[in-house]
């Protein structure tokens, strides 16, 4: 994309751009006060905002219209969220019958990682999975005084507004629930006909499904699963169709349990939080939500009516083309940050479709698009990809939250080699990235770790990307 790339290109050693970056960042002397989302200011779409349709540790689905837009007066950008956000003491229900301090140490990474502004902007990949995680592990822990591995109705409402109160007072967005489409009745067990301990270890090899799950290898787990599967059988196990698959080939039959299959999951991931650590527990589910989060796009890609009309026959660079997809694409990057893996398969999705239109020649590499170009940017010059392994938001007393960039995100986008694909394995080889830079690389070998310790506290920058819009 060449208006942005120009912006990006900088001349100079990476001691010479870090030099420039430092002078900026002292030139910051006031901090803009930024109201948050409640829940009266999101719109009515977001309050439709669908759950996931299936599994536990599915996609999750995070649609534009809740992420929280900002406007500043004068079209002064602010600066980076350099202070953490005011806490109190929530106001609790009573009804609750959980010591909370017991999983203070979740609750802080879960309000840190769901933070007041940038919640929206990071709901796929850190805030919503780290939010499901707390709730499985406050299901767990809730069981451990009790035969009990869900909550009944009553209790978990009490019990999930008390969640959002606490993590609030800590500086998390008021309005995740509606951000991750989270309930109260995901602590209920739904539909499962199995929600105590003595019958759910009577039920499933508890010994094999904690082997699987206990500890899980986060490079090898997505693409050579372990405890998925385990997880899987103990649900079918407890919704009782495991038989029934066997005896019964009727796939209208067995979609008819799937809801009881789903609810069956939550009470496994309840048990499996019982017996781990709270540590443990939340490693295993943040690896199981990003092997599922990074098999999808999570962008809105509406039909680019624009770009086939004049893209369709250009075979040599082309002003209008270009003009065209950079507009396309500065729509949708607005939206979120995503990871690596999910910009190539946004980027295969979006080469697809204009396949599908007739568009058959390579834009990506007429236009100059990147993989950073599909996430979102700041100020329209720069871009950053998160990695596919799970991350939580730091906060740093000098600049701020902060997350980890990936160092690889500077490379071409894939045009896909036809446009019947429909999708894409985490393991094929079309899903892996160019190894990391090397001091080679840099030109200066001297200034190679200050650049990647850039990268590791590049808040500052991508900040103004998540409220410009």
């Amino acid at each position: 994309m060449d208006g942005i790339k120009t912006a990006t290109r900088l001349k100079g050693s990476w001691c010479y751009w870090l030099l420039q970056f430092a002078v900026w960042l002292c030139s910051i002397s006031d901090v803009l006060a930024l109201e948050t989302a409640t829940p009266s200011d999101i719109s009515s779409a977001s309050l439709l905002a669908s759950p996931p349709k299936s599994g536990i540790f599915k996609p999750i689905d995070i649609s534009p219209a809740v992420i929280p837009h900002y406007s500043f007066p004068g079209g002064s950008l602010p600066p980076m969220y350099p202070t953490y956000p005011t806490t109190y003491e929530p106001v609790l229900t009573g009804r609750c019958p959980v010591n909370f301090s017991a999983i203070s140490s979740i609750m802080e990474i879960t309000a840190s990682d769901c933070i007041q502004l940038l919640a929206g902007v990071v709901a796929n990949i850190i805030c919503c999975p780290q939010f499901n995680s707390l709730l499985h592990i406050f299901q767990g822990f809730y069981s451990t005084t009790s035969d009990h591995l869900v909550l009944q109705n009553a209790v978990a409402d009490d019990c999930f507004k008390d969640i959002v109160s606490i993590l609030a007072s800590r500086g998390a967005n008021n309005s995740v629930p509606i951000i991750c489409s989270a309930k109260s009745t995901n602590l209920t067990g739904g539909s499962c006909p199995v929600k105590d301990v003595t019958t759910f270890e009577k039920t499933v090899n508890t010994s094999k499904l904690l082997d699987a799950c206990s500890t899980i290898d986060p490079l090898k787990e997505c693409c050579r699963s372990i405890c998925q599967p385990a997880i899987m059988e103990a649900a079918l196990k407890l919704a009782g169709v495991q038989s029934f698959m066997n005896d019964n080939k009727d796939a209208v039959g067995l979609s008819n349990n799937v809801d009881i299959i789903n609810d069956c999951k939550g009470v496994v991931v309840s048990w499996i939080s019982r017996k781990l650590p709270h540590e443990n527990a939340n490693k295993a589910f943040r690896i199981l939500s990003a092997c599922k989060v990074n098999k999808a796009c999570p962008l809105d890609m509406k039909q680019p009516t624009e770009v086939i009309a004049a893209c369709r026959n250009v075979a040599a660079p082309s002003p209008s083309c270009c003009s065209s997809v950079n507009t396309y694409i500065a729509g949708i990057q607005r939206q979120m940050l995503i990871t690596n893996k999910q910009a190539i398969i946004c980027a295969t999705m979006f080469g697809a479709m204009l396949q599908k239109a007739g568009v058959m020649t390579n834009v990506y590499e007429l236009c100059d698009v990147d993989l950073k170009d599909f996430s979102l940017q700041a100020n329209g010059q720069e871009g950053c990809l998160l990695g596919s392994l799970p991350a939580d938001m730091i906060y740093y007393n000098s600049s701020g939250f902060s997350f980890t960039c990936d160092l690889r995100d500077n490379i071409a986008a894939p045009w896909p080699s036809s446009s019947s694909i429909t999708s894409l394995s985490l393991c094929a080889p079309e899903m892996s990235l160019p190894a990391l830079p090397t001091s080679h690389n840099f030109g200066n070998p001297g200034c190679r770790g200050l650049g990647a310790d850039l990268f590791v506290s590049i808040l500052s920058i991508f900040v103004f990307g998540a409220i410009l819009f």
